[in-house]
C-alpha cells in the first residue's frame, strides 16, 4: 500500500513540475495507488495529518515561491503559469501559505515557507495492539435526532455537547428504547461532507439508535445498506484515547489490511465511566475489500 501511495505522489510531482496550472486529477492518483477515490483520500489525510487539496495547493505555491524570488518572471505570468487567473488570486493564496505577498517577497526577500515533497515509510511498531473485528450487517436504519456540527480532530467538540446536552432525558430514553441491533444502544453517527477530513468542515451528526423498526414521525433517519464494517474497540481516558484510535485506524490497520473505507456513516458507540474520563468505545468504519471493485 505505501509503495503505490508514493507512486502516487511521484505523479503530484510530475504533474506540478510539468505544468503547474493544470488541475491534479485526484481519480488519476487513486488508480496508482490501486484504491477508491473515497479511501485515498481518506486515507492520505489520516497520514499526513493535512487534506489532499491543501497539500497539493502548498507545493505548487512552494514552487511558485521560488520563481517569485527568481525573478525571471513577471509576477503575473508565475501567476498564470500556476493556475491562477489574475494577479489579486495569486496574491491572496500567496500570502495565506507564505504570510507576505509574492511582491513584498521578491521585493524584500522576506522569510518563505516550504512545503517539502511528501513520501511514506514504514515505522515499526507494536507495542500497543489494536482490537477489532470485521462482521457483516444488514441494512438497518440510523433513527434519532441529527445536527449539522464542524469537524474537531483534539478534544471535546463543543458543538456535539451542546447539541447532546440539548436533548433531554426523555428524548434520549426514546431513542435507547427503539436499539434492537448492533450497535446496541445510543450511538453517535457522523457522515462527513467533506472526503478531505480537514478540521472545521461540516459533517451530519446523528444521536441515534439502529434499529429496523418502523421510525417515528418526528425523528430523523438515515438508511444504511447492508454491508461490512470494520469495528475496532477503544478503552481509556476520553475523549483523547478514543481519537487517538481514530488516526490508528487510518495510519497504522488500513495501510496493513485487505480493506477500504466506502462512503456511508461512521458509527460510535461510548460507555463513559461516572465521571465522564474514561470510555470504553466501539467504533463502526463501513469498509469493503481491495479486491472489490471500486465504485
Amino acid at each position: 500500500m505505501l509503495e503505490h501511495l508514493n507512486r502516487a505522489m511521484d505523479r503530484v510531482e510530475e504533474r506540478l513540475a510539468g505544468d503547474p496550472g493544470v488541475p491534479i486529477d485526484v481519480a488519476d492518483l487513486a488508480r496508482i495507488a490501486m484504491t477508491s477515490e473515497y479511501h485515498f483520500r481518506r486515507l492520505f489525510s489520516a497520514l499526513a495529518g493535512m487534506p489532499l487539496s491543501e497539500y497539493i495547493r502548498r507545493r505548487r505555491l512552494t514552487l511558485a515561491a521560488a520563481e517569485v524570488t527568481a525573478g525571471e518572471r513577471t509576477l503575473l505570468e508565475v501567476a498564470v503559469r500556476h493556475g491562477y487567473g489574475s494577479g489579486e488570486a495569486f496574491a491572496r493564496a500567496f500570502r495565506a501559505v507564505h504570510g507576505v505577498g509574492p511582491a513584498e517577497a521578491r521585493r524584500a526577500g522576506a522569510p518563505l515557507r516550504f512545503q517539502p515533497r511528501m513520501s511514506f515509510h514504514l515505522v515499526v511498531e507494536g507495542s500497543d495492539e489494536m482490537r477489532y473485528r470485521v462482521v457483516e450487517k444488514p441494512a438497518f436504519s440510523l433513527v434519532g435526532r441529527k445536527a449539522r456540527v464542524p469537524l474537531v480532530h483534539e478534544g471535546v467538540n463543543p458543538a456535539i455537547a451542546e447539541f447532546v446536552r440539548g436533548l433531554g432525558e426523555e428524548t434520549h430514553e426514546r431513542i435507547e428504547a427503539l436499539s434492537d441491533r448492533e450497535p446496541h444502544g445510543v450511538i453517535s453517527g457522523s457522515v462527513l461532507l467533506s472526503e478531505d477530513r480537514s478540521e472545521g468542515t461540516e459533517l451530519d451528526y446523528y444521536q441515534a439508535a439502529a434499529t429496523g423498526a418502523e421510525p417515528p414521525a418526528d425523528m430523523d433517519v438515515l438508511p444504511v445498506a447492508a454491508g461490512t464494517w470494520a469495528v475496532f474497540e477503544s478503552s481509556g481516558p476520553f475523549p483523547l484515547t478514543l481519537q487517538y484510535t481514530w488516526r490508528d485506524v487510518f495510519t497504522r490497520w488500513f495501510p496493513s489490511h485487505p480493506y477500504r473505507t466506502v462512503p456511508g456513516p461512521e458509527l460510535l458507540r461510548v460507555e463513559l465511566s461516572e465521571d465522564g474520563t474514561r470510555a470504553d468505545a466501539e467504533i463502526w468504519i463501513p469498509v469493503t475489500r481491495t479486491d472489490t471493485p471500486a465504485p
